[in-house]
């Protein structure tokens, strides 16, 4: 589910759709952001679906897990669209369950099950 929403997350950002150029700008941030951010979503998805990259795998879950702890933020600071918070929320925690069930194939040495 998080490479799902990562990868169209993504493809609807760098799209620009307007429903999420206006959030986005809404929440203000530039037009180019969705751009810059929808690229490194896609490249977060691909790299939670690619076999092996076990530290490639770290980075794109801290990325998730930076984007939609960020998106949270943005939205109670600006009090815009608050009844996203709980897909976001939701996604969040998904992100670092998924994260913290992996594999040992999937984790790096450092996280690896001893």
């Amino acid at each position: 589910m998080v490479a799902a929403e990562l990868g169209v997350g993504g493809l609807w950002d760098v799209a620009r759709i307007p429903y999420v150029r206006d959030l986005v700008v809404h929440l203000g941030y530039p037009p180019y952001f969705l751009v810059l951010m929808g690229s490194w979503k896609i490249l977060g998805a691909a790299a939670l679906l690619v076999p092996g990259y076990a530290l490639l795998k770290e980075w794109a879950y801290a990325g998730a897990f930076f984007t939609y702890s960020g998106a949270i933020v943005s939205h109670l600071v600006t009090g815009y669209a608050l009844g996203e918070l709980v897909p976001l929320t939701v996604i969040a925690a998904l992100t670092v369950v998924s994260w913290s069930l992996r594999p040992p194939s999937r984790r790096t040495h450092r996280f690896a099950a001893r």
